[in-house]
């Protein structure tokens, strides 16, 4: 379950959400079967709480939406992604603390 700030992200509206995006965007791709995966979803929540009005963060489900999982080449899930100016600027695979997620978006916006 997402959180009142974290955004859904599919294929179809990924150009328009992401790419196209004025701030930039973290996206966590992941899938209901992965244990790392859900164990990170309250982090991310609450990372996009604190940086609701800077930073778009969501999720994208992997199992549904498997062309922007391929255009990216994710081979690991879970795996994040910050994308500014429609470019990615850094990337992680596999679950990481909210200190990490916030180094990551920190380095983006200061």
């Amino acid at each position: 379950m997402a959180g009142t700030n974290t955004l859904n992200f599919t294929d179809s509206a990924f150009d328009q959400d992401v790419i196209n995006s004025e701030v930039p965007v973290l996206v966590d791709f992941w899938a209901p079967w992965c244990g790392p995966c859900r164990a990170m979803g309250p982090t991310v929540d609450a990372v996009a709480d604190e940086y609701a009005g800077k930073v778009k963060v969501g999720k994208l489900n992997t199992d549904d939406n498997q062309g922007t999982a391929a255009r990216y080449q994710i081979r690991g899930i879970p795996t994040l992604l910050l994308f500014k100016g429609g470019k990615v600027v850094d990337q992680r695979v596999g679950a990481i603390g909210k200190p990490d997620m916030k180094k990551m978006l920190d380095a983006q916006l200061g």
